[in-house]
């Protein structure tokens, strides 16, 4: 059976959450045609999903464009713990160096790392704290080459803003740059949505299928990929919303099931409510948050420490991939 997600309302930028989705509606229990996928549980408390989208039928069926797609889960890194963030910065630079040597990036290669969102809304801000930290080369090699030591390459990087604040679109300034600076492959970095509240802020998803921009709040606009620029392009994202219509479905599911731990006869209990399907009450709740400002996003109140953390995490892991001269063990050492 062919899974249309957008019928279901569900909002979700994270492949394995879609794909979870999929397999839940088809009531398959084991891997989608089309779609190769495994789970890595390592000791350190970091759990990396890889998934290949094969086929038309697999992208299809889970509403994800054919690619490689790596999640990286790690549930305690919202406790602040620097030694598992630095676990965590070096597993996504190995993930990540993968991700270059798959789309053909060498040693020599030239970046540009684009870093999307809003400055000025914290849950949007991830792209350009992530541009902050990073190690931009390209100058040097521009001005100075003979005073490089081997071991970089070259990497700039941009914030364009967003749509509201330029009044052009973040692809249009990056097509324009590329044009320009004729980088060999661009990385893309923004805030996603996911439908669990235990990703937000603990999940980052890379994937070899580009991005688009806005996507994390359900806009459709020209995105950032490889036929768009001409050249490879590697998204980087992470979960830093839940919608409102989602948090209320997935309690109303956690509360069902406390119930029928305690209770067989919760058909009195839940009435109508007990039969829906889950579509048919994540478009009720829709329905009833509409009047108070459609459909509300969520973030954690402690966002603006989570977000520096992601970033210095993700600042810190591409800057062991992208140069060797960056010690893999200690990335967070080159974060600034």
């Amino acid at each position: 059976m062919d899974n249309d997600l957008s019928m279901y309302n569900v909002r979700t930028d994270l492949a394995l959450e879609a794909k979870e989705i999929a397999t839940q509606l088809s009531g398959a229990t084991g891997e989608i045609a089309g779609v190769w996928s495994e789970v890595d549980n390592n000791d350190d408390g970091i759990n990396i999903s890889r998934m290949h989208i094969q086929t038309e039928e697999g992208a299809q069926k889970i509403g994800k464009m054919i690619g490689h797609y790596v999640t990286l889960e790690v549930p305690e890194l919202r406790q602040g713990d620097t030694e598992l963030q630095d676990k965590v910065a070096t597993s996504f630079a190995r993930e990540f160096e993968a991700f270059l040597k798959r789309v053909g990036i060498n040693e020599t290669s030239s970046v540009l790392i684009v870093g999307l969102g809003n400055w000025n809304v914290t849950p949007d801000a991830l792209g350009p704290l992530v541009v902050e930290n990073v190690m931009v080369t390209r100058h040097y090699f521009e001005l100075m080459p003979d005073q490089v030591s081997p071991g970089y390459r070259r990497v700039s990087a941009v914030a364009p803003g967003v749509l509201g604040t330029t009044g052009i679109e973040s692809s249009d300034i990056v097509h324009g740059i590329v044009d320009k600076a004729k980088p060999d492959l661009v990385i893309a970095v923004d805030a996603l949505a996911a439908k669990s509240l235990e990703r937000v802020n603990t999940t980052i998803q890379i994937a070899d299928t580009g991005i688009h921009p806005g996507s994390g709040v359900g806009n459709k606009r020209k995105g950032l990929t490889q036929e768009v620029l001409g050249v490879p392009c590697i998204a980087i994202g992470v979960p830093t919303v839940v919608y409102a219509s989602t948090i209320v479905n997935n309690t109303m599911d956690l509360v069902f099931a406390h119930m029928k731990k305690h209770t067989p006869e919760t058909g009195s209990l839940f009435g109508v409510f007990g039969t829906m399907e889950e579509n048919q009450r994540l478009m009720l709740v829709k329905e009833v948050l509409q009047p108070l400002g459609h459909d509300l996003l969520v973030t954690p109140k402690e966002v603006d420490k989570f977000m520096e953390d992601i970033a210095n995490i993700i600042a810190s892991g591409l800057n062991a991939s992208l140069h060797e001269a960056v010690d893999t063990h200690n990335v967070a050492a080159y974060t600034h």
